[in-house]
């Protein structure tokens, strides 16, 4: 943890900072610091700081404790909590404060960074970051507390986290909201048992109360809620039949939340099912924190609610087996019998369509990974940032166009394209239909953007992943009306192709109906761009 020392571990110093600023001509409402450093001559400068840190020192003297903070500093001793300051102060003024406290002492203090160590202050980041670096700690690993705003932004520009420290007073005016507010110093105790590491174990019934107590369930139907102690779900069923998927989230993402519940929804949709529950498996390693696990579960059941599906329960578990966060989503939905979309009633000459382009996952995952290498290789600033926002937009759901498709009665078939690519979800769309395929390569679209990236890494655009694209077989007498309907919607769909006769296996022509070369992928081209890359170079 680092603190902001005037106002945050001590009350707010009786240094009247109007007389201050007066004395040197520095405006009410300018930053002191500030405004010194632009004074004209060096003579100006020198002469305004003396000032300053005379007026300082006198406040320092006069300093006490804030309500909590010997408390607080001695509970983070005993959870062998690194502790910092990090302040606009000289040190000297720290040090003559500090005296005036009963049980804290400058060895308390892993760092002490002030304006003696000649770093930009805050808002600036340096001095968290040099605080950082001389802790032998990561920014993402630091809390950094303070009562200004200032502080805030400093936290925010290196990369902390932060929380803000309101003293009983009116909340400021922040550019980005701090991710703690407190009132008073006593509150963060609260706060840092969710950043400390947690043991191995299940997550503690404390938190995992207050966790759940935050969910919201809508749905009737369910009888049985999550709670601590409950350890199955109960829903009640009238209509149709019950479909059922499951699938682990492995892959490390600030959208893992986003992943795990639509991955999962696009499996239910392609069966015409609405999905309806949700059960999450939640596998944390040792080392994390109850807030990242508040953080995940908020996640999922804001992706959850946006989706129209109750997350029903499941079971959270902080285990040296993983070395990152596993999610795995069990997922049930309902559709009437007679609606159910069963690939074996695929039929020899209905068409296959395709909504969106192909490899918009697989761009956008490169793009986030690897943007230096796409620099250095020609690609545009632009074209990076357009390529790193298709994970978003258009997204990896397909439920939209799915439930328009569901709702025609020529659709037999549907499939989501995953990993693999069209080519291998193709290939298994043949297989579990039963027929083979006949599919026009030239009419499969392609963004320019992908296009570019997978030429310049040569990667084949069939074989990257692509989530988010929903393969459709339907009669032919509705096909157009199909394809209109859900481009009203905004999305894009185009016909590839279609249902051979009984067998397996994909017939490959380009657009002048000549034979084609149809690839097969052993694993996802993502995989070929991954290892030709090397190690995620973090930017």
């Amino acid at each position: 943890m680092l603190f902001d020392f005037d106002g945050t571990l001590t009350e707010p110093m009786s240094l009247n900072l109007s007389v201050v600023k007066k004395s040197v001509d520095c405006p009410v409402h300018a930053p002191l610091l500030e405004h010194i450093a632009q004074l004209a001559s060096e003579e100006e400068r020198t002469g305004a700081l003396q000032v300053l840190d005379d007026f300082e020192y006198q406040a320092a003297a006069r300093a006490t404790p804030n309500s909590g903070a010997e408390e607080l500093i001695a509970d983070l001793r005993s959870r062998h909590v690194p502790l910092g300051i990090v302040t606009r102060n000289r040190r000297r003024s720290v040090l003559r404060a500090l005296e005036n406290f009963s049980h804290v002492t400058p060895s308390d203090f892993k760092v002490i960074i002030s304006r003696d160590d000649r770093v930009e202050p805050k808002p600036n980041a340096a001095g968290i970051l040099l605080a950082a670096e001389r802790m032998d700690l990561r920014a993402e690993q630091i809390l950094t507390v303070g009562d200004f705003i200032f502080d805030m932004e400093a936290g925010h520009r290196a990369g902390t986290s932060t929380a803000f420290l309101s003293n009983g007073r009116r909340l400021p005016e922040f550019e980005r909201s701090p991710d703690y507010v407190v009132s008073r110093l006593c509150e963060l105790t609260a706060i840092i048992q969710r950043l400390l590491p947690l043991p191995v174990g299940k997550l503690p019934n404390d938190l995992l109360k207050d966790f759940l107590g935050e969910f919201s369930l809508q749905d009737p139907s369910v009888l049985i809620r999550p709670g601590v102690g409950e350890d199955v779900s109960v829903v009640e069923v009238e209509e149709g039949v019950v479909v059922l998927t499951t699938d682990p989230i492995t892959l490390a993402s600030d959208q893992l939340a986003y992943y795990a519940v639509t991955v999962n929804a696009n499996d239910l949709a392609t069966s015409g099912a609405v999905p309806r529950w949700l059960l999450t498996t939640l596998l944390f390693p040792a080392g994390s924190t109850a807030a990242q696990i508040h953080r995940l579960m908020q996640e999922l059941q804001s992706v959850s609610h946006e989706m129209g599906i109750s997350l029903c329960g499941g079971h959270t578990e902080i285990t040296e087996a993983v070395n990152q966060p596993i999610v795995v989503v069990q997922l049930a939905g309902t559709v009437a019998r007679d609606s159910l979309i069963d690939k074996r009633n695929m039929k020899e000459g209905d068409q296959i369509l395709m909504t969106k382009a192909v490899a918009l996952e697989g761009t956008s995952i490169i793009a986030r990974d690897y943007p230096d290498a796409l620099r250095h290789l020609g690609m545009l600033e632009e074209e990076i940032q357009r390529c790193r926002q298709f994970l978003l937009d258009p997204g990896i759901s397909i439920l939209q166009e799915a439930c328009i498709a569901a709702r025609h009665q020529g659709v037999s078939a549907m499939h989501d394209v995953t990993e693999g690519g069209v080519a291998t979800a193709l290939q298994e769309l043949s297989v579990a239909g039963g027929h083979r395929l006949q599919v026009i390569v030239d009419g499969i679209p392609v963004l320019p953007e992908t296009e570019k990236l997978c030429r310049m890494l040569d990667l084949s655009p069939l074989g990257l992943i692509a989530s988010g694209r929903c393969l459709i077989v339907c009669q032919p007498e509705i096909e157009r009306k199909l394809m209109a309907e859900i481009r009203e919607t905004g999305i894009e769909v185009s016909h590839i192709g279609e249902v051979l006769e009984a067998g397996s296996g994909i017939r490959a022509l380009d657009r002048e109906g000549r034979p084609a070369r149809w690839p097969r992928f052993e694993v996802d081209e993502v995989s070929r761009a991954l290892e030709k890359l090397g190690g995620r170079n973090g930017s």
